[in-house]
């Protein structure tokens, strides 16, 4: 079944639970001087591979954090109408897939942040609904083409400190799932 066992209520408590997980790191981030940045992914050094795991949960600044916040809570929730166990399903993925996408293929910078997750749920969003036959689903798709269709032009170089190689791989990775996944709905 692809719509959510949880309802509105219930899927607003998951989002905001993790948001306060998120922000909870985030504090204690700042406070110690971006102390746990060093956890975050360099592309092709063998003893930061396992930080593909641990990058989408830092920000470079609270700028960064809160602009990240705002469209993870949204697309969240957005996500848990395909249900709970879908929303972890693709979320794990999504980390694995496109922090190993980054460590491979990426520029040797550091790369951290959860919009490699915010734009492999954007890409999953995008295609998921169509794939479903759905009326509700389709509906959620269009939405999002209609109101973050912009985002894809966040897959291109833009700015020398922001990880558009997570943009691009999220992205990937996101589309790639919807189709793969389409049969379990």
């Amino acid at each position: 079944m692809t719509k959510s066992p949880t309802t509105l209520r219930q899927q607003l408590m998951w989002v905001s639970y993790i948001m306060g997980v998120l922000l909870v790191i985030e504090a204690v981030n700042m406070l110690t001087g971006r102390f746990f940045n060093q956890y975050s992914i360099y592309p092709r050094e063998l003893e930061y591979l396992g930080f593909i795991f641990t990058a989408p949960f830092l920000h470079a600044n609270f700028s960064h954090f809160f602009s990240n916040a705002v469209t993870l809570s949204i697309f969240s929730v957005l996500l848990l109408q395909f249900g709970g166990k879908r929303f972890i399903e693709v979320t794990l993925w999504l980390m694995v897939a496109t922090g190993l996408l980054v460590w491979v293929f990426g520029r040797p910078s550091f790369h951290l942040g959860a919009s490699g997750i915010i734009y492999g749920y954007f890409g999953y969003l995008l295609l998921a609904g169509f794939l479903s036959k759905r009326i509700f689903l389709m509906t959620i798709s269009v939405v999002v083409v209609f109101f973050y269709g912009g985002m894809v032009w966040g897959v291109l170089p833009s700015h020398p400190y922001i990880s558009w190689e997570s943009h691009l791989f999220g992205f990937l990775a996101g589309l790639v799932l919807a189709y793969l996944l389409r049969s379990k709905a």
